[in-house]
């Protein structure tokens, strides 16, 4: 499938970067993260990226354009910064994030909470 291998590349290609930046190494020796303080890392990306969403939902709040690229609305580009840190953690904990994507695509397709008649129903799913 096109969708898998694009998202794939891009995982790749951006986990590439950050470790070419020197995210996922030591700051002083160089040397690369392993064990506890790349778990450690871990986790606080993953908090990068909550914040990264936060932000999202304060351009949207607020209808603010971004300060960094002005020309782009607030939400989509802290929803960018989201995906890059998100496929920047995948790619280093090599999860098969496309994979998963694609069969939750699918299983959700399949699930009753997720067809309209069923949201609308007294008690139903409504986000």
């Amino acid at each position: 499938m096109e969708s898998i291998l694009m998202i794939e590349d891009l995982q790749l290609a951006i986990h590439d970067e950050n470790v070419r930046a020197g995210w996922w190494s030591d700051p002083v020796t160089g040397e690369e993260l392993r064990g506890d303080r790349r778990f450690a890392t871990a986790g606080w990306k993953m908090l990068l990226i909550h914040s990264e969403i936060s932000e999202a939902c304060e351009g949207l709040r607020k209808d603010l354009m971004d300060d960094k690229l002005p020309h782009r609305p607030m939400v989509e580009v802290e929803l960018a910064d989201a995906i890059i840190r998100i496929l920047d953690l995948a790619g280093a904990l090599n999860l098969d994030v496309s994979g998963a994507i694609e069969e939750k695509r699918k299983f959700n397709a399949s699930r009753l909470d997720h067809k309209i008649e069923n949201r609308n129903a007294v008690g139903g799913k409504k986000a």
